[in-house]
């Protein structure tokens, strides 16, 4: 019995480490001051459907990417998923960036070849 009750301890202390997204969303759009119909109507939403972002636990990404940007807030400080997405972005970006200008060497190279055997 007792170890019943450490397991679901364990179980219910895990559930509180979620965080709540909808939570942190709403207290940085009550600290803007901007008013919730406001954002709703520059997001093309209800101002119902701002509520129900902030009872919402699991609030997609992109959703609160728009949110932040209407009210000029970065949430990446807050949310952990943000924040790791922001590092894989950022290292795609330097891959990309460095593949590319490899590519671009390689042709130069190609290119230069090219005219020697013409020559």
């Amino acid at each position: 019995m007792r170890n019943n009750c450490v397991i679901y301890f364990s179980f219910v202390s895990k559930i509180c480490r979620v965080q709540h997204k909808g939570e942190i969303i709403e207290r940085a759009v009550r600290q803007s001051a901007i008013p919730i119909n406001t954002i709703a109507k520059k997001l093309g939403k209800s101002r119902r459907w701002m509520y129900h972002v902030f009872a919402n636990y699991n609030t997609p990404i992109d959703t609160i990417l728009k949110i932040g940007k209407v009210i000029h807030y970065d949430f990446s400080e807050d949310i952990k998923e943000i924040s790791k997405l922001n590092i894989i972005n950022t290292d795609t970006q330097h891959t990309a960036e460095y593949w590319k200008d490899k590519y671009l060497q390689l042709l130069e190279k190609y290119n230069t070849l090219l005219e020697s055997n013409k020559e």
